[in-house]
């Protein structure tokens, strides 16, 4: 009988791999066609970020039926870095926020899908304004607390991108969650090492992101492959584990921008740029469509 549920559970694992592994696929040929068709918009980083929202949402998160903007007795996440608003619509769309179709209407003029996230639009799933970077994890934070305040034992989780840490007000949140001992809340940085203008390296180097947010008594854990689905999972189930003991959870997602797509890898040029006709059909042959096109 051991046997046999061994078997069951490793099957069902499997299983679960497969499928997020095909809504991922499905996900950047959202972005593509998104970008493509409006001629604007962030592909490169929204690819890099594909693979840890897909399992955030479909298997890390406490997520309720619905949407409500208060989100009390559930996980909560935030955008900080919201240019990357084609991956984030697409995965809200596919887990059942809104209706897929709606991300043919991406960028065009009176759409609840800006081109960076809002929330007068009323767009469910969207709790913040994310298009000045830098102001995320304030949010956060402040949301994290009101949570303990309604004895709510649920989560808050963030993105925000590395060249975001550029920005001061980041350092005066990271040095307040400490102090104020937000336990409930895990940020993840999506480490790519780009943004707009080049490598974070040349921008404006900042050493060991690592380092920096311990100085600031953090609790710290790194996700080499930030791309691989099964490592997000252990890495975020591991930074459950560690909420509740004091210390806020920083999670350093080591991504590649433009993953997916052979042409949009291993450079920045793919920051804030959408593919041509052509680029789109080379892009769209590498990610095969698995869960059907909007």
């Amino acid at each position: 009988m051991g046997h046999h549920i061994i078997k069951f559970i490793i099957i069902k694992i499997i299983y679960m791999q497969n499928n997020l592994n095909e809504l991922t696929t499905q996900v950047r040929r959202d972005i593509l066609r998104m970008v493509h068709k409006v001629n604007s918009g962030h592909p490169g980083g929204s690819l890099g970020c594909a693979e840890f929202l897909v399992v955030l949402y479909n298997e890390i998160m406490n997520r309720k039926e619905g949407f409500e903007m208060d989100g009390y007795d559930e996980d909560i996440f935030f955008l900080s870095n919201g240019h990357i608003s084609p991956v984030f619509y697409s995965v809200l769309a596919r887990t059942g926020y809104f209706p897929v179709k709606e991300l043919n209407t991406f960028r065009l003029l009176n759409s609840r899908l800006q081109g960076h996230p809002t929330t007068h639009e009323g767009l469910p799933g969207v709790r913040i304004a994310s298009g000045s970077l830098g102001q995320g994890l304030s949010v956060a934070i402040g949301a994290a607390e009101a949570k303990k305040l309604n004895d709510d034992s649920n989560l808050v989780y963030l993105l925000m991108g590395d060249g975001e840490l550029q920005e001061g007000q980041n350092w005066e949140a990271i040095m307040y969650a400490s102090a104020k001992k937000i336990d409930n809340l895990i940020a993840t940085v999506d480490l790519n090492g780009k943004q707009i203008d080049g490598a974070t390296d040349d921008v404006l180097p900042m050493g060991s992101i690592k380092e920096k947010f311990e100085a600031f008594g953090w609790d710290v854990l790194e996700v080499e492959n930030g791309n691989n689905i099964d490592d997000i999972s252990k890495g975020l189930l591991i930074a459950k584990s560690l909420c509740g003991n004091k210390k806020p959870i920083c999670v350093l997602l080591k991504t590649m921008m433009g993953n997916g797509v052979d042409f949009m890898m291993h450079t920045h040029a793919w920051h804030g740029k959408a593919p041509n006709d052509e680029q789109l059909i080379s892009a769209l042959s590498q990610n095969k469509e698995t869960l059907g096109d909007y």
